[in-house]
């Protein structure tokens, strides 16, 4: 009878002060029906554990709008280091290094920064892909990180033996089949086998590992930068917004598309790289204008 008069009591007390149930009162009455509320499910709980799952989900909702995404400074800033270091610093190293400290028969200086970046780079990469809060199915970055990967590989090779070419006279500003080093050779088909190492050097392998200013692989830049500009503009009108990092990212590739315009606008009248790359595209290779107007005055 006790316990009845109990319940009844905690009824009324709930009623009059906004469903809070008296301290110390030891019901179990169900007083909502069961349903969700923005993923918290509640069915027959007792009102104070209601209370206090909303006040715990409201709080989370609140941490999680608070939370901005960051600017990935380190690893932007060893993204730069190493593309300039071991990539634009390459073949300069190879050229200024002494001859005799790394024989032509053996790896040069540019082919251990070569070897360095390919390990870097892509692990650059899935530190960046880890921090990203949205990011593709892991199968589709396996392919991806392997697909670089391997044109990496195949690019360090070709640039090697062209680099070596380069020494001995070859000059990039001519076609495999103009250079003299290369013309005379015997037999013939010597001839197509070098061709077949320019092709995976500078077609197959760029396409597969790097976006930069040369001709052969414009297309695949320019493709890329559209696709991004577009998506873009797309997710815009969803009201979604790039955060810093995507910022950053298209801003680079847009001053990069200036400095390619730049760069064709300095070479545009140039009859030697004209013939070296026909066609509407017209980006020469840095190496090529390195072989035709500077190696000479070195």
């Amino acid at each position: 009878m006790h316990m009845l008069l109990e319940k009844q009591q905690c009824r009324l007390d709930m009623h009059k002060h906004t469903n809070t149930p008296r301290e110390g009162c030891n019901c179990n009455v169900q007083m909502f029906p069961p349903f969700s509320l923005q993923g918290i499910v509640l069915s027959n709980n007792p009102p104070c554990k209601l209370l206090s799952s909303l006040s715990r989900h409201s709080s989370f909702e609140s941490e999680s709008s608070s939370k901005k995404p960051q600017f990935h400074l380190d690893l932007w800033f060893y993204f730069t280091l190493q593309n300039w270091v071991l990539d634009f610093g390459r073949p300069i190293v190879m050229i200024i290094l002494p001859l005799e400290w790394f024989p032509l028969n053996k790896p040069s200086a540019g082919d251990y920064f070569h070897m360095a970046y390919n390990v870097i780079t892509p692990f650059l990469l899935l530190k960046l892909i880890e921090r990203s809060p949205k990011t593709l199915p892991r199968s589709a970055v396996y392919v991806c990180i392997i697909t670089f990967v391997m044109g990496a590989s195949i690019h360090l090779v070709g640039d090697s033996v062209n680099h070596r070419l380069i020494l001995s006279g070859y000059q990039l500003h001519l076609s495999v089949r103009e250079n003299p080093i290369i013309k005379d050779l015997k037999p013939a088909t010597l001839i197509d086998s070098f061709e077949l190492l320019y092709y995976y050097d500078e077609c197959l392998g760029h396409s597969m590992w790097y976006l930069v200013t040369e001709g052969q692989i414009f297309i695949l830049y320019i493709f890329t930068f559209f696709a991004m500009m577009a998506t873009v503009m797309h997710q815009k009108r969803k009201g979604f917004v790039l955060d810093s990092n995507g910022l950053f990212l298209l801003s680079t590739f847009a001053i990069t598309l200036a400095l390619i315009a730049v760069w064709v606008i300095c070479l545009w009248n140039d009859k030697v790289l004209r013939k070296k790359y026909p066609g509407v595209i017209y980006v020469p290779e840095p190496w090529a204008f390195f072989t035709l107007h500077i190696k000479g005055r070195m």
